[in-house]
């Protein structure tokens, strides 16, 4: 019976995809339908009704609204015009130095809102055209925004880095995931950088006017507070002077302050905000609560220790098994969305790792990054679609400039996989 549960549960969730019903519905359909295979009707949707109830009864969660609510503030506050300055004063005298801009502010905004759409859309509406202006092509610059925007996802605060706290079971901090996920942030940043230069050496783009250091400094004190910003939430949570879910809420009450004090964003405006924000929240509060059912069955059904046993007996090598981990994952993230994937696979693929040696905090990283090459990717692709549209370039004619930079993430990927030190110097430094 565990077979033909197992079976119809995947049938079910694969089917109802392709039949493009949203994520969070094709995983609460076919969890509930794969569990009724086993118990009688009442019960069994009693059951699925508990455990996504329960899913989302978590102190650490309330951080998310806050910071969706935080990240919207900003977009809309004038901040990301104030980075993009900042970050042009200091790279665009370079060889392809507004692609360097977008980069640079996509890691600074992704990282000060904590949401890699949001980064993409405020960073990409403001860049595209000015980067075609200097010759450019826009896939180019969608595809540069694309990719760059994933780097917020690392850098904290990152909403999908407090999903995987809570899918670890509490053996990864929050407080640790946020400092471990800084220097993969940005060794992405530079990689992706590092192949801008090549393109801009070969095909000759042009440099931007070099900036004096006073203009650098008058742009810097303008960003400042925008800057601040991450100090206080991550410093306070490192130093044990607030939670992650505080952290959020003095980053909202931060970026509102802020946002009017700049005056590009009115009290009036707030109804709006608090609007969009709803409606994004309720999307990842329901993917939540459709995850942990689905993660509570695979349980129930005993998939994480048969999974784990095949891996570790048909793999004797930990380094196989990690490839194979990773190009599960890279697989995964090309048709589900983060937060779900995060939710369902941490409990498989954890015990896993964890037995051969790699540390909590550090799997959070890698299985974050493969997902966030996922949302680069179609079918899903979230980023790809919004990076396209705001650039208003076709998605065919983004993916064929966006394989390259596929592939440098892929490599920091494994960068990162196979070399601990990388996530874990910070965690280790800071005894997190």
């Amino acid at each position: 019976m565990e077979v033909i549960s197992i079976i119809v549960l995947f049938a079910s969730f694969f089917t109802l995809l392709l039949m493009k019903v949203p994520v969070a519905y094709s995983i609460g359909i076919s969890t509930t339908l794969s569990l009724l295979l086993n118990i009688d009707k009442m019960p069994g949707l009693t059951t699925i009704a508990q455990r996504m109830t329960t899913g989302i009864d978590s102190f650490a969660l309330l951080a998310i609204p806050f910071f969706v609510l935080a990240g919207e503030i900003m977009k809309q506050g004038g901040i990301a015009n104030r980075l993009i300055n900042f970050a042009k004063s200091l790279v665009a005298s370079l060889p392809g130095g507004l692609a360097y801009v977008n980069v640079l502010a996509s890691m600074l905004f992704g990282a000060i809102s904590g949401s890699a759409v949001a980064a993409a859309s405020a960073i990409g509406s403001i860049m595209t055209d000015r980067m075609e202006k200097e010759g450019y092509p826009r896939a180019l610059s969608a595809s540069v925004n694309i990719t760059s925007s994933t780097t917020g996802l690392l850098i904290p605060p990152s909403n999908i880095l407090i999903v995987y706290a809570l899918a670890s079971g509490g053996t990864a901090s929050v407080a640790a995931l946020f400092i471990a996920g800084y220097l993969p942030g940005i060794l992405l940043g530079f990689a992706i950088m590092g192949y801008i230069a090549f393109i801009a050496i070969s095909k000759g783009y042009s440099k931007g006017k070099r900036s004096t250091l006073k203009e650098v400094w008058t742009y810097f004190r303008k960003a400042f507070f925008s800057l601040l910003l991450l100090v206080v939430v991550v410093g306070g949570i490192v130093a044990g002077i607030f939670t992650a879910t505080e952290a959020s809420v003095i980053a909202v009450l931060y970026a509102a302050i802020l946002s009017l004090i700049y005056g590009d964003m009115k009290v009036k405006d707030f109804p709006s905000i608090l609007l969009t924000s709803g409606k994004t929240t309720s999307v990842v509060m329901f993917l939540i609560c459709t995850s942990m059912a689905m993660s509570w069955l695979f349980s129930f059904e005993g998939i994480p220790e048969m999974i784990s046993t095949f891996l570790l007996e048909s793999l004797n090598n930990k380094f196989a098994i990690f490839l194979a981990i990773n190009i599960i994952l890279l697989i995964i993230g090309t048709f589900m969305d983060m937060t779900p994937a995060v939710l369902i696979f941490t409990p498989i693929f954890l015990p896993v790792v964890t037995t051969l040696g790699m540390h909590p905090v550090h799997f959070g990283i890698v299985i974050v990054l493969n997902l966030c090459i996922g949302i680069c990717t179609p079918p899903v692709g979230t980023l790809l679609f919004v990076g396209s549209g705001v650039a208003n370039v076709s998605v065919t004619k983004v993916i064929k400039s966006l394989l390259p930079f596929l592939a440098i993430m892929i490599a920091v990927l494994m960068l990162i996989s196979f070399i601990p030190e990388i996530s874990m110097f910070l965690p280790n430094l800071f005894e997190l």
